[in-house]
């Protein structure tokens, strides 16, 4: 039986594609990943997995809200954030990138995890996607928390 909620995420993910149909039989095949460009529905900010996993855990305390797509990449150790195109932010800080208009991310189908690359938050379908700002401020008070955790070298 087929989740309609898998079912919308898909054909959402897949409006993204240059090719929407070649794209799901991609998926649907279970061969891999799709590579999409940015910058026409989404963006991807993209962080070290401590951090975004960190970020990912304060943004879930908003009751109201629930978080917009993330993959990780178990390899590469990295989160990745999806938010509007060309959005308003401060997009600085070690290890952190911005994918917008012009680059390419590797993504798997909603419904299952491909090699390194899973949804921690699959998309739903509705297009809600990390609004800016939340996501800013969430990766800072994370980044706090990780610098006061940090342990201190002994020179």
């Amino acid at each position: 039986m087929t989740n309609p909620m898998w079912m919308r995420g898909v054909e959402w993910l897949a409006a993204a594609a240059s090719d929407p149909q070649a794209c799901k039989r991609e998926w649907d095949r279970g061969n891999g990943t799709v590579l999409m460009e940015a910058g026409r529905f989404w963006d991807v900010v993209s962080v070290p997995d401590q951090l975004g996993l960190l970020a990912l855990d304060i943004m879930w305390y908003d009751p109201v809200r629930m978080p917009g797509p993330t993959l990780v990449d178990s390899a590469a150790r990295r989160v990745g954030f999806f938010l509007p195109p060309d959005p308003t932010g401060h997009w600085v800080g070690a290890g952190i990138r911005h994918a917008s208009k012009g680059s390419w991310v590797a993504v798997p189908s909603p419904y299952r995890p491909v090699g390194c690359l899973e949804w921690i938050v699959p998309p739903d379908g509705s297009g809600t996607l990390h609004p800016p700002l939340t996501l800013e401020l969430a990766l800072r008070e994370a980044h706090g928390t990780l610098a006061v955790l940090a342990p201190v070298s002994e020179d």
